[in-house]
Order: C-alpha cells, then structure tokens, then sequence
C-alpha cells in the first residue's frame, strides 16, 4: 500500500503515477461536471445573476468537497487531527476559486454585453395598447438593458389599428401565435394586455405552455401587495413569471439520465425479445413487424412513435380510429401485447432519443388532440413534460377507446405533473411491471 503522509514516518516517500493515478486525474473532474449538471449549475447561463452563482457554487463546493473527503481521505493515514482539516480546508480553497474566478469573469462580460445591448433574447409582446405601450417604453428608457430585444406584437382582439404600431411590428394575431414564435425563435412572451382583456388570459397561457418560452405577466396592484411579484433583477420592470418547471432542476436532470442509462441497456438486454415477438408478429399476419407514426410530443413537437404492431395493416383504412374490446383488427398477437404492453417496449429507443421518457403521459395523434382541445382546453398542460411509456393515467385506467374516455384519463395524468417527482414515478414504474407480469393490461 502506498502512503503518502510522510511527516509520520520521517522520511520521503514517493509518488507513483500508476493506474490509480490516472483514473483519479480522469475521474474526479468528471464527476465534478456531472454534479454540477445535476445541480442545474450550467441551465440558464445568460439569465444567471452573478449573486445566485456565488451562491450555487459555495454550496456545491462544500458538498462535492465533503463526498472526497469521507470516501477519499478519512482513511488516509496521517500524523494526527489536523491534517484533516488541513486537508478538508485546502481543497475547499483551490476548487472554489479555480472554479468560481474564471466563472465570474465570463458572468461579468456576459452581463455587461447584456446590459450594453449586445446580447438580446427575442421578446415578443402580447397586447396592443396603452399598457403594452407603457411596457415597452419603461423597457427602452432603462439605461441598462434585462436583455429583451423586442421583435414585434401580438393583438388578442380584432381592431383596425393599434397603439403599439408606431413602435413595433404587428406580427400577427393569438391564432397564429404558435407559428410566429417558432418563425421567429422567440425565447420570452410578456403578457401586456389591458384589464377589458382579461376574460383572454387563461386561454393565452394554455397556448403558451404549448412553446417552451418565457411567460411573464404584468401585474396589478392586488399581485404586488399578496408578494406574487418578486424581484429578479435591479433594473428589470416587476412582472410576474409563468415558470415551466415542474421538477427541481437535480431532479429533472436525474430523472434524463435515468431514463438514458436505462433505455440504452434494456434496448440491449430486450434484443432476444425484439426477435421473438419479431417473429410471433411476421408468423401471425401480413404485413411489417414495427408499426410507427406521428405524435405530439413535449411543447408540440412531432415526433415518430415506434410499437410492435398488433393490428392488421389496413386497421384505418377509413382514418384514424382508437382500439375496442374485441376488436377485431387486434390480431392474437397483438392481443398478449397490449395485455402485457410488450407492443410498447420498442418506445425505448424514443426515451433514449429524447422524444419520450419512461414515465409521462401517453402522446397521443394531433387528431385526436383537437378533439380533446375542444372539450378540454387544459390538455395542454400535459404538453409541458415529455410523454411516457407509461403513466398513472395508463395504470389508472388502461387504453381508452374514445375521446371521452380520453378526458376521463386526463385528469390521472394532470395530477401527475402537478405531483411529479422521482419516488413518484418509480411507483408508476412499479406498478407498470407488475401490469406486464400479470398481464392484466386493459
């Protein structure tokens, strides 16, 4: 065994740069940058204030610096108690400033940029009149920029002409606001719309969690005295932040690399399984194994689905139409499948991707959405995840057969996010597998 603390021995004892070594030198760091990924230490970087990263990286410091000291150093051999603290002190030192120096130099110039007006996010305005006029001249008279680069306006009721026009372009109408905001990337949405107007906002904010930006509202004078306005910044104009984040920002991190790790090794594990459903589903019907098709995932973005098939190829022939008990466009195959979701278990590769995650509530076909949205504007909340697997609507209540049903499965899922967490989601996951074993799928 090699030992380095030589004061206890009297004598000079030598460094090896062997494998240990090495592994240490590549290890370490490595570690170091997952953290603070998970911590949420590299999310938001133009929008951070250098204060909030004093902050984060202080208390990183001192747990990431605690973890090496009780799994790398407490069993050191050493010439008494205070080389632990020696030890403890000194590493502190070294890794905040190496770390915190060369950050807060980047923060300092970003900031400045930001506030000089040469790094702007494309701000887009809802609202036409007197106190969208009143927003965006406040905005223009602050001598140090917040960084919102104002590209034009939105109206949210029909009139021949608007106040806002002399200063900015009318981009367009709320109908079309999905659009303009993917055309013209913007990052940030201010609200500013006048009190006759108000009858609209919650209609605007369900469109909005569509899009993953920024939604900020004006406030009234009730929002400032009840505290829901908090201060940001020192030189932004108070506004009410719509926040996205349903999961703390370790959490959300945590659960990307769960379903990362997972999927990459239950795709590698499942290969004797895809081959043996494979050829249960080539064996038992016409047609291909992999059935694939268009679903809307997180913030309305398409993506491609991908399932074992368990209907016959012409199932909808005469449009798109949901599954039945007895159907008779299940084949027998594709019968077990679905009571053991094993027809969902090529969805790993969309988790692994990007477009799903292991638990999320079921995409469904823009199709199908429109008839939801009809009925239940707030199905768009469900927009602000990405899909699962599986869910608790999925395990509350199986498949649905109409849109009805449908709605009566949504507000398992809406529970969901407002509720998520991981011990949350292994619960879901638990009870999915104990679906699969039983094969009491609906």
């Amino acid at each position: 065994k090699l030992i380095i603390e030589s004061k206890k021995f009297g004598y000079d004892i030598p460094v090896e740069f062997g494998t240990n070594f090495i592994l240490g030198l590549a290890i370490i760091p490595i570690s170091w940058l997952i953290f603070y990924y998970l911590s949420g230490y590299y999310k938001n970087i133009y929008k951070k204030s250098r204060l909030t990263e004093l902050g984060q990286t202080l208390l990183s410091t001192i747990i990431g610096v605690l973890i090496i000291f009780f799994t790398l150093i407490l069993d050191d051999t050493n010439p008494g108690y205070t080389y632990y603290y020696y030890s403890i002190l000194t590493l502190f030192t070294l890794h905040f400033l190496l770390t915190y120096i060369p950050r807060l130099i980047i923060t300092t110039k970003t900031t400045h940029k930001i506030h000089n007006r040469k790094i702007g996010f494309n701000t887009l305005i809802i609202g036409s009149n007197e106190k969208a006029v009143q927003l965006y001249q406040d905005f223009n008279a602050m001598k140090k920029s917040t960084g919102n680069k104002f590209i034009g306006f939105v109206n949210v009721h029909e009139k021949s002409s608007f106040l806002l026009d002399k200063y900015l372009p009318h981009l367009g109408s709320l109908k079309q606001i999905r659009d303009i905001i993917i055309n013209n990337k913007v990052e940030e949405v201010i609200i500013a719309i006048e009190s006759s107007e108000h009858d609209q906002i919650n209609k605007i904010i369900n469109i909005l969690d569509e899009s993953d930006v920024i939604i900020k509202v004006i406030p009234n004078m009730y929002d400032i005295l009840t505290g829901t306005v908090k201060m940001s910044s020192i030189f932004g104009a108070p506004l009410i932040q719509i926040s996205h984040d349903l999961l703390p920002t370790w959490e959300e991190n945590l659960k990307r690399i769960f379903d990362v790790i997972f999927s990459a090794i239950l795709l590698v594990l499942c290969i004797p399984l895809y081959i043996g459903l494979g050829f249960a589903v080539k064996l038992t019907s016409k047609g291909p194994v992999f059935y694939s098709h268009e679903r809307i995932g997180r913030y309305g973005k398409p993506f491609t689905i991908y399932k074992f098939r368990s209907m016959c190829v012409n199932a909808e022939e005469h449009g798109p139409a949901l599954s039945k008990e007895n159907d008779e466009r299940i084949t027998k195959v594709g019968k077990f499948m679905r009571k053991t979701r094993l027809d969902e278990f090529p969805q790993f590769y969309n988790v692994l991707i990007g477009d799903m995650s292991f638990v999320g509530p079921r995409p469904e076909r823009q199709f199908f959405m429109d008839q939801i949205l009809e009925k239940a504007p707030h199905y768009v909340h469900l927009l602000k995840v990405r899909p699962g697997i599986t869910s608790w609507g999925q395990v509350k209540y199986g498949y649905a057969e109409n849109v009805s049903q449908m709605i009566q499965r949504l507000k398992y899922d809406i529970i969901y996010i407002e509720n998520m967490s991981l011990i949350v989601d292994i619960k879901i996951l638990i009870y999915t597998i104990k679906t699969v074993i039983q094969g009491s799928g609906k």
